[in-house]
């Protein structure tokens, strides 16, 4: 399984990164949503994984760009992995696009679930 995480912050790159390596998962990464956009159109990828908060263009704005594609990567998996704690944060994913939203620190079995809720096969991961 290959996975796109977009976050600027390379501990949680990191640490995610770990966590889907105990599963035989592919990750690359990307620090902002500018470079996140240019691999996806590069790469080929069955999930995605977006902070909101990054310098330049925000998450939320990343998953609208990726929705608004006329390709089949347009309905890319997106799980929204964020600390914002806003109470319409949820909400306000969802309306972006987003499958799904994750708060940090991320737990692997949330991980894990939410990824197999969304990718089907999930590439023989293993728990």
């Amino acid at each position: 399984m290959r996975v796109l995480f977009v976050e600027d912050d390379q501990m949680n790159r990191r640490v995610v990164k770990d966590m889907l390596t105990i599963v035989d998962a592919d990750m690359a990464e990307a620090e902002d949503a500018e470079t996140g956009l240019a691999m996806i159109d590069a790469n080929d990828y069955d999930i995605i994984l977006m902070d909101l908060r990054m310098p330049g263009m925000d998450g939320l704005t990343a998953i609208q760009h990726i929705r608004a594609r006329s390709d089949a990567k347009a309905g890319l998996p997106i799980i929204v992995v964020t600390a914002d704690t806003a109470s319409d944060l949820r909400e306000r994913c969802k309306e972006a696009g987003a499958n799904d939203v994750l708060g940090k620190p991320v737990a692997m079995n949330a991980l894990f679930d939410a990824i197999g809720d969304l990718v089907d096969p999930v590439d023989d991961m293993v728990i």
